[in-house]
């Protein structure tokens, strides 16, 4: 007789208030993470394969690079980090990581054994993850890249992508033929044509939500050019 499957515990591992008043939780289960907003998953199995994909699209062109300088919006679990960082192997390449919580920060440094965040020296971390924080880095940047469901939210508890300032910023602090990688969940009305009105040239692109998946739901990436178009 086959013995009853156990079902393994949700155990929460550390939690902290968002400027918005709602929590944010780190999670375990079976062995996997994810963080939380009022019960909802925002990073996790559910965002890995567009944080992969995001993070392959975004390094492409900048392979041959000899100091690629790229920015992230947000840490969440490193997932985007994770994947962008062996793809550029470059030691002088640089990684910025525009995290405004202390705490995210910290966690990773107690709960993840893994990962580039502590481990990768090319790896840095700024708290201003807005304007001001894109200024710093006025034509210098090769790539930014943000999820938009794992990074921090802008004024209003709106995506920075919704913000003209925010746009303008990450255009400026884009090298010439820099991208402005965005990936979300699910299709975001308008997003398209605020990202042409910024001066980018836009693609979009829908891939896999979970990998090796026989039906699987498709997510959209979009890559934002700074100056020559996409052929």
């Amino acid at each position: 007789m086959q013995a009853p499957s156990i079902m393994k515990p949700r155990i929460t591992l550390a939690e902290t208030t968002l400027p918005d008043g709602m929590t944010l939780q780190l999670q375990e289960h079976d062995g996997r993470h994810s963080l939380l907003v009022a019960g909802q998953q925002i990073a996790g199995p559910a965002t890995l394969a567009a944080e992969e994909e995001l993070a392959r699209l975004a390094a492409a062109p900048f392979r041959p690079a000899r100091q690629p300088k790229v920015w992230l919006c947000g840490l969440g679990l490193g997932q985007t980090l994770n994947a962008i960082t062996p793809i550029l192997q470059q030691k002088k390449a640089s990684f910025i990581v525009a995290e405004p919580l202390p705490e995210v920060v910290a966690w990773h440094g107690k709960h993840f054994q893994q990962g580039a965040f502590h481990q990768d020296p090319r790896v840095s971390w700024e708290q201003d993850a807005g304007p001001t924080g894109l200024h710093r880095h006025s034509g210098s940047l090769h790539a930014v890249l943000i999820h938009l469901d794992v990074a921090p939210l802008g004024p209003k508890s709106r995506p920075w992508t919704d913000s003209r300032a925010w746009l303008a910023a990450a255009y400026e602090a884009l090298q010439d033929g820099g991208l402005l990688a965005v990936a979300a969940s699910r299709p975001v009305a308008g997003l398209y044509q605020r990202l042409q009105r910024s001066g980018f040239d836009v693609a979009e692109f829908m891939v896999p939500a979970a990998a090796n998946a026989k039906k699987p739901r498709l997510q959209p990436i979009w890559l934002a050019r700074k100056g020559k178009p996409f052929a």
